[in-house]
Parts: C-alpha cells; structure tokens; sequence
C-alpha cells in the first residue's frame, strides 16, 4: 500500500461558524493507494476525538498501525488497490493541523486560549479546502466513526452534491446531555489541574510526565467508551497480583488499566487541542443552521449507511435509528445496521470484523 503523509499551506481565510477567521492554517493529510485519472475513485476518511491523519499502515521504525488499519488497506474492506484514500488531522487537532498551540501568525507564540472555537461545520469546510486544492471536486464515499461519523454526516447536509455514499458509525444527529456530562469531567480536570496553568504552558510540557488532569478527564472517556459487559469480560474482578486487598491504594486490573492508559495519553495528546475537540463534539448538532432536524435531513442526496452498536453508552444506536426512520419516511437512499456488540462505543475502531463485509457489500 503506497502511503504519503503531507501538510497542505492555506493563506486564504477559513471562515468560521463563529464569525471569527482563522488566517493562515494548515492541514496534515495523508493519502492510501493510487487516484485515477478521472479522480473518481476517492475515498474521504474522518477521525475521532483522539484520532490523527494515520489511519492506516505504518511509519518506518513504528509499530503501531494507523487507527483503522484493520479496515484500510491493500484487500481490505476499504481496499486501497481500488481507491484512493484521503484523512486529514481536523483543525484543532495537535497532529499536524492548526491548533491552539500552533504560532499565532504574525507572532512566533502559541494561540493557546486565543484560539477560536471550532465547530464540526468548520472542520468539515477546512477540509473542502484541502480536497479543491488537490482538484478533487466529487467523492465516491466519506466515512468515519464517532466525532468522524459526526463529520461524515454533516458533510451529507452541508455538501449535499460531494459524495455518493456517506458511512457514519457510532454518531448521533445532536450531542446529548449525557455525553456532554461525561466531557464535563474531562474539562474540569484539565482546567483545575495547576500545572495546566491556565493554558499558558509550553509547548510539549507534559511530553515526558503527562497531564495529571488529562488522564484523569480520560478515564472518564474510557468509561463511556466500553460497556460493563466488556469490563467484565477484560477483567472481571482480578486484583493486581502485587498489591494487597486491604492496602487502602491497592488495585483491582481495571483500576490499573484506566492509570496506564489514561497516563500514556496525557503524554502524547495537547491539553488544548482537548478542550477545542470536546467543545466541538458538544456543540455538535445538524440541525444549526437550519429551521429542523428535518429540514437539514431533507437535504441528503448521497446514499447514506448508518451503523451503529447496540451496547454503546455514549451515542445509543436510537439515536443513528432515529435519522434513518426520517429518511425513510421522506424516501431517501438509506440503509441501517445495529451492530450486536457487548464492546460498547469503541466496537467501531476494535470489532471491526462484524461491520467490515458490510462496508465491502456498499463499496462494490
């Protein structure tokens, strides 16, 4: 699988929903397989909160694949020997793409909390910008999953002539008050965390020891993540082996889990970039900009694939079923797929082997 990894240079405005401009930015990008001569073979890829632009295959000397590797690739579901597969890092993101920890043009220093909010509309826009510049104008499909379903599925409604198919999994039409309650501690750990510093800290201060904040507000987003049937089939009621039951600090596996992973991101993931992604994940919802929910689902014309897990506790499959009744009833292309899953939310990045012949049947 040919791989290539680029960060494309915009000097023109992206404006945003919230009237304020972000001038000049960057997008990271990188691209699977080969275009066609007629560019009519492209697939858009949409990462998650916690995702990049490296989707799939590996760096030289790296041995973590991309996110989705599973489901990307030479002879895989989305089959890189037929198309030509583009994820972009979102603006906000801290992988490459423009973020608030990117220089302030024309000052060397960071954005930090000067940073503009960024919205799901404008994620979507700053990547219209990057597939005009590459001459790419129609899409065969744009698929993604969770905050990457979110964008699949505005693209649908904002950008109703860009894609013949739209794949969205694990999202939702408008972000409920229940995952916003779980972001919530997220963003209080981060805010109250003194080394945080009110967002006045340096570039890559927390490489070597992390955010104590961050991994906190993770856990919280691990939990919403999994189902207690996973957790039980993970790791039941073990204890750490070398820790004593009645040591007041003593762990079970679970607890030690949420600490070595959470610990490990805060490392690698920008605090702020956090914060911007969350806030976009919260004021989510397809109707803005529009009189309804319905009036903005009116809109699709692409044919549209809906799935969604049943044991998923951040965005219910009710949520994915509800647009897919409303398309029905106005007739429009729209198939839905609840998934059978105990995993819970993230059974779109691991379980991949229950949806995958799915996405290969909509593909052929």
């Amino acid at each position: 699988m040919k791989i290539e990894t680029k960060i494309a240079h915009f000097s023109s405005p992206l404006y945003l929903e919230s009237g304020r401009i972000l001038e000049p930015y960057q997008i990271a990008y990188e691209t699977y397989g080969e275009l066609n001569e007629d560019k009519s073979n492209v697939i858009l890829v949409c990462h998650a909160l916690s995702g990049s632009h490296h989707a799939a295959g590996t760096y030289a000397g790296d041995k973590k694949a991309g996110w989705w590797d599973g489901l990307i690739g030479d002879g895989k579901a989305v089959d890189t020997q037929k198309y030509f597969v583009i994820c972009t890092n979102v603006v906000g993101s801290c992988f490459g793409s423009t973020g608030p920890m990117s220089p302030m043009y024309p000052s060397e220093e960071p954005y930090r909390l000067k940073f503009p909010v960024v919205t799901i509309k404008d994620m979507i826009r700053a990547q219209m910008q990057l597939l005009s510049s590459l001459g790419i104008y129609h899409l065969h499909t744009i698929i993604g999953g969770s905050m990457g379903g979110m964008q699949a599925l505005q693209f649908a409604v904002d950008y109703p002539n860009l894609a013949d198919h739209i794949i969205s999994l694990a999202a939702t039409y408008a972000t409920r008050p229940w995952t916003i309650a779980f972001n919530k501690v997220a963003v209080e750990a981060i805010r109250q965390d003194p080394r945080f510093e009110n967002g006045q800290y340096e570039k890559d201060a927390f490489k070597k020891e992390g955010l104590d904040g961050l991994a906190i507000g993770r856990i919280a987003g691990h939990i919403s993540y999994l189902s207690p049937a996973s957790m039980d089939k993970k790791f039941g009621r073990n204890y750490v082996s070398n820790d004593g039951l009645f040591e007041l600090f003593g762990r079970y596996e679970v607890e030690r889990y949420m600490e070595y992973n959470t610990a490990n991101f805060s490392r690698f993931f920008d605090p702020l970039s956090y914060l911007y992604i969350v806030k976009a994940i919260n004021t989510f919802n397809l109707s803005r900009g529009y009189d309804s929910l319905y009036d903005a689902i009116s809109r699709v014309k692409a044919k549209m694939h809906l799935i969604s897990f049943s044991s998923d506790y951040l965005f219910f499959p009710e949520e994915m079923e509800h647009i897919y009744k409303m398309m029905e009833h106005n007739g429009q292309s729209c198939d839905y797929l609840e998934v059978q899953s105990d995993y819970g939310h993230d059974a779109f990045l691991v379980e991949l082997e229950k949806f995958d012949s799915y996405i290969k049947e909509i593909l052929k």
